[in-house]
């Protein structure tokens, strides 16, 4: 199935260089935010360290192996018969653990904290929403070269590609609240205001230029 492995292709690229401009962002927000501070000459060094940590080793790596879960998981379930509800479900179950491992925000927080198993349930929801949406667009068989031909050919309106997408950003949000709600949960001890505040703006910056991409994608 040709049609399967060039949508991968196009899909895949998208997301890492979508993932790649999230995480711009959040190196921007973050050195803003200690600049901003008269005392935050103590606590930048950590902070910045830490960040720069997060996004080579955990938030790039962690991301990109869950960008190739997702598609892999749906490749799979086409490849293999199509869609079912069990062997959805199968696996989904099967690869979660992994795809769990991989999270950015999970991997910042104690396992051990109240408020980690909502973290968990709402990573479980996105990865299934994630593999859901990708099994759509993999199974496209129209002459697409783009994913931005890929996108029109998979929701044909605005309205529709704007659904699919808040969807995924309402359950990667979600995440984000939590986290904002109880900042005891991160793992990190000191600067923790300055990473909730990262993880806030560094999301609707991201937010809004996935919405804006979609005047470019429905012109």
């Amino acid at each position: 199935m040709e049609h399967v492995e060039r949508n991968y292709i196009l899909v895949q690229e998208r997301m890492l260089h979508q993932m790649n401009v999230s995480l711009g962002y959040g190196k921007d927000i973050l050195d803003s935010e200690l600049d901003a501070g008269v005392l935050n000459f103590v606590v930048k060094p950590i902070v910045t360290s830490f960040y720069k940590y997060w996004t080579d080793k955990d938030a790039k790596v962690g991301t990109t192996e869950q960008i190739k879960l997702s598609l892999d998981s749906a490749r799979s379930l086409i490849l293999n018969g199509g869609y079912s509800e069990s062997s959805f479900n199968e696996i989904i179950n099967k690869t979660f653990k992994t795809y769990l491992e991989n999270d950015q925000t999970t991997r910042q927080c104690k396992k051990t904290h109240k408020n980690y198993s909502r973290l968990e349930a709402v990573s479980k929801q996105l990865f299934t929403s994630q593999v859901k949406e990708a099994l759509i667009l993999l199974d496209i068989k129209e002459d697409v070269k783009t994913y931005n031909e890929l996108s029109r050919v998979t929701y044909k309106t605005k309205e529709k590609a704007y659904q699919a997408l808040k969807a995924q950003l309402d359950l990667n949000e979600a995440g984000i609240k939590i986290v904002e709600e109880d900042d005891s949960v991160l793992k990190v001890a000191i600067g923790k205001n300055f990473i909730t505040t990262t993880l806030r703006k560094g999301f609707d910056l991201t937010k809004q230029k996935l919405i804006d991409e979609l005047d470019e994608i429905f012109y």
